[in-house]
């Protein structure tokens, strides 16, 4: 009954986009009351019970916890609720965590608290971009994005967010240090990476591990991601290769990407990514 009165009620609101948002805000806060629970990676988390079970993700989780165990740093960008922050933290990593959304901000200090984490992680609550100052945020949970139109979110459902680029943030920091970026901002990576081109540029690259829809969640109108091939051109350019980061694990070269963007087909079946230094996969992927 209760789920039928669910099915029922739901199409009614979300016609009403502020009714919409506060209902998911009060589900959501009773939700982050609920006690932690422990995981088969063992730690102590609340928030997506596929995570709590360990069968979240479960590629992108096991390509976490291998290269992890191989770096010295972890900077999780679009951290959302914490779990690959909380993969690395088991792992006695230093983890960098950036989350704009208060929501999922809550979620995060909350699983880092229940282990004991709290001196052990640096949390920034804001966005990255190309910029500094205050920018737009659409949606919320999951799926917000400083794309307008991402992933159907209403134009209605926006928030402003502080926002800096990880040139600033970061600096030299950890520059000597073996880092591991996770990103998964929505749509939002190339703003991203162009305010953190002293960072990709680095003498001793970083490894980084990115979502990148090649068609799904797209504004309305637009078929392939358009900052496809300027995202992929841009590892490219300084020294890095391209690898899908499923269980096929294969090299992603130029001329696939140029043909997706030309035709409007993805041929490349996955949205997560691993651009590693030209000759140094083996060091990450294989051994």
């Amino acid at each position: 009954m209760k789920k039928q009165l669910i099915r029922l009620i739901k199409p009614i609101i979300e016609r009403l986009p502020r009714l919409a948002m506060t209902c998911r805000y009060l589900r959501d806060s009773w939700q982050i009351q609920k006690e932690p629970k422990p995981t088969p990676m063992g730690f102590k988390f609340v928030g997506n019970q596929s995570m709590q079970n360990g069968q979240f993700e479960p590629e992108e989780t096991q390509i976490v916890q291998s290269i992890v165990s191989k770096v010295d740093v972890v900077i999780n960008i679009g951290a959302n609720i914490g779990y690959y922050c909380c993969i690395a933290l088991s792992q006695k990593k230093n983890v960098i965590a950036f989350e704009p959304i208060n929501l999922n901000l809550r979620y995060l200090l909350r699983n880092i608290k229940a282990n004991n984490w709290e001196s052990k992680i640096e949390v920034y609550s804001m966005a990255l971009s190309n910029k500094v100052g205050v920018i737009e945020i659409y949606g919320g949970g999951t799926g917000a994005s400083l794309l307008k139109g991402w992933a159907g979110n209403p134009e209605q459902h926006v928030t402003l967010v502080p926002c800096s680029t990880l040139d600033t943030v970061l600096g030299t920091r950890f520059q000597n240090k073996k880092c591991f970026f996770i990103v998964d901002i929505e749509g939002a990576e190339l703003l991203m990476l162009k305010g953190a081109f002293s960072i990709v540029e680095r003498d001793l690259k970083p490894i980084w591990l990115m979502e990148i829809s090649i068609s799904e969640h797209q504004p309305k109108g637009i078929i392939i991601n358009p900052n496809l091939l300027a995202t992929f051109q841009l590892f490219w350019d300084r020294g890095y290769e391209a690898w899908t980061a499923d269980k096929e694990c294969r090299i992603v070269q130029s001329d696939e990407i140029k043909k997706i963007v030309a035709s409007n087909k993805d041929t490349l079946n996955t949205h997560n990514f691993l651009f590693i230094e030209k000759g140094k996969e083996r060091e990450y992927l294989y051994s």
